[in-house]
């Protein structure tokens, strides 16, 4: 199920060796590894959480149709120890259907501080597999869990489960089994009391302070990054100089006048500037790792689930948008727990604009570069809210017309002490998703750059007759009026691609880097531009990763081309109102 610490458990059994994949029969791609258990080669797939094997929601019938589809040698069921009483008879529907699960009790150091006590040994006697109790964030009982799983692999026959929602047993039958299993097998208090995290749930969860309270504690997230960000980017600058100096610069009398400029001015500043900012990357996604981890993202999903309904969401919208601060791309395949068709294309028109990582990056040049270290995380702040805006935005305008009426199902985790493992583990995939991703884009894109800046053939590097320049001129008309000059319009086509090629595209038209960059910066664009210049980044179009998942996931052209012409529309009037505007006042 849902919120029992699969993805904990997944990730300490398989370490950094996840990939996605495909499957036969499966519509969407599912995160998997191949571990060593036993001696053995195994392939573990992690399945999307579900409540039971009868339901029609989009991840119920994942699974259905990946057991269906793929012969399989064992099943391992999470379950939470403080939560078996409904959570038991999920596992029950999987031991009726031929294969004998592996159950992992989880969270039992949880359960041990409410009072519950589990007799595993009788437990597996009555249903008849193997039950193990642990805790997947401390390791406690991993090493059972382990061996567990490696003995019913070495006894397993591949199964195929065909035909599977014919086989499956009525949900009163089950529920009856498992009172009747849990009176014999647990003991608890009459009632579970959190104390702690009622006495927190009291001040954070205010119905007036709640939300302030909230967007404090990201504001303090984003003054970290830049207090803390800092001095590791000057330190990451300051080597990649140094490699410069010491191996590259003596190339220049060595390598053609023309291949040196695009081997170091070009690709090498071009990476080199965008590598000086994944330290601050790596320090956000590691605090934002604390921050869910905390189970303080739910209560975040919870104070907004008001605000969001009247805009035709849900709290689980904005736990979306949230998760688009890292990338768009899994926030957007995050709606398929969305049974409500409206409800997946709204929330899929309003993740765009959530200020992802790549995004971040544009961020934290320009504001590096441009504002006092002061005003830096004021800026970037007002960009989160900015942010916000336009998805709340969207979703009033397009809420009419993707009306649903699905329920909102929450449950509130215990307030956890983040595991720094567990923290520096998730950290660490969102930052190697982020690389990958990027490295493709960012040498494509400051390579594409650095030939439109230097050709034609006889045309100054960088000059007006480039054909940088005569796109840059071609789009002056539509961009000089919201402050943007024809040289940084260039880039935004690029950012197109993906927003993280923005900074090593503007390392390979001007051939500056470092220092010399952000002063070549501040005589292109002023504060009030600037900040124009970074509303339309934010706001003017998905990347091309983020479109192509929006037309996979909708399954329509009509809607992405709406989305896309939606954010192009917008991203104009914002900028233009703001810039137009700061000019009247005289900014």
């Amino acid at each position: 199920m849902p919120n029992t610490g699969k993805s904990t458990f997944f990730n300490r059994l398989t370490g950094s060796a996840s990939r996605v994949a495909n499957w036969p029969g499966v519509t969407v791609d599912l995160l998997s590894a191949r571990v060593v258990l036993g001696g053995d080669a195994v392939e573990v797939v992690d399945l999307p959480g579900i409540y039971d094997l009868h339901g029609f929601s989009d991840d119920e019938q994942v699974v259905r149709s990946f057991l269906e589809n793929n012969p399989i040698d064992a099943i391992g069921v999470i379950l939470n120890a403080t939560q078996l009483d409904h959570q038991l008879p999920l596992a029950l529907q999987i031991c009726k259907l031929g294969i004998r699960p592996v159950l992992l009790v989880n969270m039992i150091d949880e359960a041990d501080q409410l009072g519950v006590r589990i007799d595993a040994g009788a437990l597996s006697a009555d249903i008849g597999c193997p039950v193990v109790l642990l805790s997947a964030r401390h390791g406690t009982g991993f090493a059972d869990a382990r061996d567990a799983i490696t003995g019913e692999l070495r006894d397993a026959r591949p199964v195929s489960l065909n035909a599977l929602r014919e086989n499956l047993h009525a949900d009163d039958e089950l529920v009856q089994h498992a009172e009747a299993l849990i009176s014999k097998s647990v003991s608890a208090p009459s009632k579970l009391v959190r104390k702690m995290t009622e006495r927190i749930d009291h001040v954070l969860l205010h119905p007036v302070l709640g939300l302030p309270l909230f967007f404090l504690a990201m504001f303090l997230v984003f003054q970290a990054v830049y207090t803390f960000g800092a001095p590791l980017q000057d330190g990451v600058a300051y080597v990649l100089d140094v490699f410069r100096g010491w191996t590259l610069e003596p190339l220049e009398t060595v390598l053609p006048s023309g291949l040196y400029g695009f081997l170091v001015d070009g690709l090498y500043d071009g990476i080199g500037t965008v590598a000086s900012f994944i330290p601050v990357i790596i320090l956000f996604f590691f605090l934002m790792a604390i921050v869910e981890d905390s189970g303080y993202l739910a209560r975040a999903a919870f104070l907004t689930d008001s605000l969001m309904a009247r805009l035709g969401l849900d709290g689980r919208g904005f736990v979306m948008i949230l998760m688009g601060f890292g990338c768009n791309v899994p926030a957007l395949m995050g709606t398929r727990v969305m049974r409500s068709r409206a409800l997946r294309l709204l929330s899929m028109l309003v993740i765009p604009f959530s200020l992802c990582s790549a995004r971040l990056q544009v961020y934290l040049f320009i504001t590096t570069a441009l504002f006092t270290a002061s005003q830096a995380p004021w800026v970037l702040f007002f960009m989160y809210l900015a942010s916000f805006s336009a998805a709340f935005l969207t979703a009033l305008v397009f809420g009419r017309r993707l009306k649903s009426d699905e329920p909102f199902v929450l449950e509130l985790p215990p307030y956890r002490q983040p595991v720094l493992k567990q923290v520096l583990l998730r950290g660490w995939h969102e930052i190697s998703h982020f690389l990958r991703r990027a490295s493709t884009f960012i040498i494509s894109g400051v390579v594409m750059v650095w030939l439109l800046t230097h050709f034609p053939t006889g045309s100054t590097p960088g000059g007006a007759g480039t054909y940088a320049s005569m796109l840059g001129q071609w789009m002056k008309p539509a961009l000089d009026p919201i402050g943007i000059s024809a040289d940084m319009s260039v880039i935004l086509l690029f950012g197109f691609v993906a927003k993280e090629i923005v900074i090593g595209a503007l390392v390979a038209m001007t051939g500056l880097d470092g220092s010399a960059l952000s002063g070549y910066l501040a005589t292109q664009m002023d504060t009030i531009q600037a900040i124009s210049f970074m509303l339309f980044v934010l706001l003017y179009t998905p990347c091309l990763s983020t479109l192509a998942t929006q037309l996979s996931e909708s399954r329509s052209v009509k809607f992405a081309s709406i989305s896309l012409a939606w954010s192009l529309g917008l991203a104009w009037a914002v900028s233009f109102s703001f810039y137009q505007g700061a000019r009247l006042l005289g900014y």
